[in-house]
């Protein structure tokens, strides 16, 4: 027979077999059925799964350098867990995927800053569509972490300070999410509100606090979002560690919340075998080298000591997620995103958050019909600047203040650039002095450069040649976490430092520092390990300590004069420094009239222009410190005093994912932006503020302090912790509520944003009924909200409940309620506002219940907590 003759055959017998193992594989995969509930899918699957595959379901591994992976089980078509970190973009870890770009969003804190459901939405459905057309199936977020220290690291993942503002966009950004086929996970349970000590710090804190402040936001996203995922912390949580705390895993999150998905561990966070299984965690995240699940718990169960039955919830817990969200339908793809299209959604989304915290004599908006020429000043101005860590995406492009500004101005108006400071590195979360500027340091040999001759060992002990050679422009280095590829945020203005010096190792800077005028100079040593600081070959500072410390030296010092410098850094044994990485910084506290070149650059271009725009920012990141210092670093509180001083008409664009301390400069320039840190289109929204083209109206979710001791967190024992134990002495009192408590006036308050227009308030009305079989409490207000400007803006009004009728301690004022709403010149709407139930109850530890105090309850309405336009009193029938 011909070959010609054979081919139609062959065709015929593979269509054939392949529909008999179609056949075959539905009839053995009943599971893959879709018109079966996911319950029932799950159910038939674990039928047909080992123990050894179950395990293998719930134990993840590290995939070469992506991370994020678990095993598919092939044979029975379990599709794997492919996670990727998500709340501020999708962090894509494989290369291979798209150059690892996506969409860098504006960071939570900064969509909180919207306080708009409908923004919040848009953004979870862009991590979700991203995630899936990334080929990932989990997302890590939203952080559902309340931004309980005004100088937390990590509060830019967080939605702020308050639960109810926390719960309102954490559940359409979850429902945002999960409208594709991918699980969102929500993070960290629980207590995980410090960077400090975060892998070891016992946070103990009260039943009450936990359910009425920290535990509230998970508890609606469970409600009303079918929440996928919890991700258990690292840190203890009354004394247990998270994740093996059944205490916080099973009887509060699965049992007393409701809770039907699944837990997994933070990054490493297992620390236990039979402990962790047995309390309730259903997934451990990859470790390294391995973690302790795998073969550990299958030893586990043959044992006896973890059941068959608790494996098969955890399975099952897993599963039944998956078949819900449809992943095994529907698996994710590579399809390129849309740079463009998903950039316009983070300028929209960027607008929205930006406050305008001060606008002295409405220097705000900007007419650039009347400017001829704009000096943009600050270290960062020219860059993208974002928060570090985890949540750290690569950009599928970017605009700076700068090429926004330009943009927004055209060709007729001049924009010049000057940075007036050194870049922001790692090395400003440590604690201390700014770091003694590039400028007035010279290296050995240095021939029109600046900085300090750097010698790097990776010994201790400065053996041998050194193994890497550079001049340095400031001795300022967080090593380490914040030293590895993806998570450091630093300037790319910076020279990294190798990752082989992150762990043990030890260096040597020499040069000289000239001093720019004569007066007394506090010289420092911020240092983890040990650090000496030589002048002139005479050591002046010995900084010695298991702990970060910073010492200092003042020291009389001649204008002009140039004195030798010579810093010898060694991790020593400081404790765990293997772990983290060298930290370092040398530092000075000037005369007040002392100004380098860089700032003397900036300070002449400011004299020569009609306006000057300072963009400040601050290094922000997951990590191992909270600064707890909220001066911004660098040289930068400075910088806007002598700039202010030169040129009046000084606009201050502060870029942060928390809150910092303006009290030295705040008087001194007519208005001040918080940018938060805004996404990839943040040159062309902050741009769009600063002209007009758009009205602000961000609020600020998180209270700003005047200073780091003005707070109701600024004990000792409430952080960072003595002994390992972080008190939350202050209970319920977090934020704005704990300002009250304690009398205490903050800078900017929660809640605090202006307008380029004016709103006012009338009519109030309050209205509380019970309803249903359950007599549920429904309780709503109304009021007239008018636009009396020229000028199209919108307004967050904002319901809180005073101190309930009632001998328990409760907030004299608590969030309620609150609501967007955009108006034209001249138009007035009718504004009607569900209040939340449980800001009119409070947790019964006694009874484990939410308890409602009969009797009149204030009601104040305004535009920041603070700023109250109307009261009224509403009375709740027992």
């Amino acid at each position: 027979m011909k070959l010609t003759k054979l081919i139609p055959c062959l065709l015929i017998f593979l269509l054939f077999t392949t529909s008999l193992n179609s056949i075959s594989a539905k009839t053995s995969h009943q599971w893959m059925d879709k018109s079966l509930s996911a319950q029932q899918r799950t159910d038939l699957l674990l039928k047909n799964m080992t123990i050894n595959q179950k395990v293998q379901l719930v134990t993840g591994n590290l995939n070469h350098y992506y991370g994020f992976y678990n095993e598919e089980i092939r044979g029975l078509g379990v599709p794997a867990l492919k996670m990727a970190d998500g709340p501020a973009g999708i962090r894509i870890a494989n290369p291979d995927i798209q150059d690892k770009k996506s969409t860098a969003l504006p960071a939570p804190i900064a969509l909180a800053a919207t306080w708009d459901v409908d923004s919040a939405k848009a953004y979870g459905e862009l991590l979700g569509n991203e995630a899936f057309n990334t080929t990932h199936n989990v997302v890590l977020g939203p952080g559902l972490d309340i931004a309980r220290l005004p100088w937390g690291e990590r509060n830019f993942e967080s939605l702020g300070e308050d639960p109810l503002l926390q719960s309102k966009l954490a559940i359409p950004i979850v429902n945002g999410i999960q409208s594709y086929p991918v699980m969102a996970t929500g993070k960290h349970w629980l207590l995980n509100n410090q960077e400090t000590e975060r892998f070891t710090i016992n946070s103990v804190a009260s039943e009450r606090a936990i359910r009425e402040v920290y535990a509230r936001p998970f508890e609606e996203v469970i409600k009303h979002a079918n929440l996928s995922a919890v991700m258990c912390s690292f840190n203890k949580v009354n004394g247990v560690n998270a994740c093996n705390n059944e205490t916080i895993l099973t009887t509060l999150l699965k049992n007393q919340l409701n809770f039907k998905g699944f837990v997994m561990s933070d990054y490493f966070a297992n620390f236990y075998t039979t402990e962790s299984a047995n309390a309730g965690l259903d997934l451990e995240t990859p470790g390294m080298p391995g973690g302790h699940w795998g073969d550990q718990l299958i030893a586990a169960v043959r044992e006896g000591k973890v059941s068959k039955e608790k494996i098969d919830d955890m399975a099952a817990r897993i599963l039944t997620q998956m078949f819900s969200k449809g992943l095994f339908d529907y698996p994710t793809e590579n399809v390129q995103i849309p740079a463009k299209e998903h950039g316009q959604i983070a300028r929209r989304l960027a607008e929205q958050s930006l406050v305008l915290m001060k606008n002295e004599n409405k220097v705000l908006p900007l007419d650039k019909k009347e400017i001829e020429s704009i000096a943009v000043i600050g270290p960062e101005a020219d860059t993208y600047s974002a928060g570090g860590g985890s949540s750290l995406v690569v950009p599928t492009y970017t605009v700076s203040p700068l090429e926004g500004i330009k943009n927004a101005v055209g060709e007729n108006v001049k924009v010049s650039y000057a940075a007036g400071t050194d870049p922001i590195s790692a090395g400003d979360i440590l604690p201390g002095p700014s770091a003694v500027p590039s400028s007035l340091l010279t290296p050995v040999n240095g021939h029109n450069e600046n900085g300090l001759t750097g010698e790097y060992w990776t010994n201790t002990k400065f053996e041998g040649k050194p193994s890497f050679v550079r001049t340095d422009h400031q001795v300022n280095f967080s090593l380490g976490f914040y030293n590895y590829e993806g998570f450091n945020a630093q300037s790319p203005k910076l020279a990294k430092i190798p990752a082989e010096f992150n762990g043990e190792m030890s260096a040597r800077w020499t040069g000289q520092f000239t001093v720019p005028v004569s007066g007394e100079y506090t010289l420092s040593l911020s240092s983890l390990g040990s650090g000496k600081l030589y002048i002139d070959n005479e050591l002046v500072i010995d900084n010695h300590s298991r702990k970060l410390k910073t010492s200092k030296r003042t020291l009389s010092l001649i204008e002009g004069e140039q004195h030798d410098v010579r810093i010898e850094y060694s991790t020593g044994e400081a404790g765990g420094i293997q772990d983290f990485g060298g930290l370092i910084r040398f530092g000075w506290e000037p005369p007040a009239d002392a100004v380098e070149a860089k700032m003397q650059e900036a300070i002449d271009l400011a004299k020569q222009s009609d306006v000057v725009v300072v963009v400040t920012r601050t290094y922000d990141s997951e990590g191992y410190l909270d600064n707890v210092n909220l001066d911004l670093p660098n040289n930068q509180n400075r910088l806007i005093k002598e700039v202010a001083k030169a040129n009046p008409n000084t606009i201050v664009v502060q870029m942060s994912g928390r809150a910092v301390q303006m009290d030295t400069w705040q008087d001194h320039v007519p208005a001040i932006l918080q940018a938060w840190f805004p996404g990839q289109e943040q040159g062309n929204a902050i741009a769009n503020v600063l002209f007009g083209n758009v009205n602000p109206s961000g609020k600020l979710p998180i209270t700003f302090p005047v200073d780091e001791k003005s707070t109701p967190v600024s004990s000792e024992n409430q952080f960072p912790g003595i002994d390992g134990v972080s008190e939350y002495s202050e209970g319920i009192f977090v934020g704005y509520k704990g300002y009250e408590k304690n009398g205490i006036e903050p800078a900017f308050a929660f809640g605090h944003g202006l307008s380029y227009t004016t709103f006012n308030y009338r009519n109030i009305q309050a209205k509380a009924v019970r309803k249903g079989e359950n007599n549920n409490l429904d309780i709503t207000i109304s009021l007239y909200l008018c636009n009396l400007g020229v000028v199209s803006g919108s307004e967050v009004v904002q319901v809180y409940v005073g101190k309930l009728p009632t001998k328990v301690d409760t907030p004299s004022k608590q969030l309620a309620g609150f609501k967007k709403i955009e108006l034209l010149p001249g138009k007035q709407e009718l504004v009607e506002i569900k209040l939340d139930p449980k800001a009119f109850s409070y947790w019964d530890e006694e009874n484990d219940e939410w308890v409602t105090p009969s009797g009149e309850v204030p009601i104040y309405v305004g535009s920041s907590s603070k700023d109250i336009r109307l009261k009224t009193i509403v009375a709740i029938e027992p």
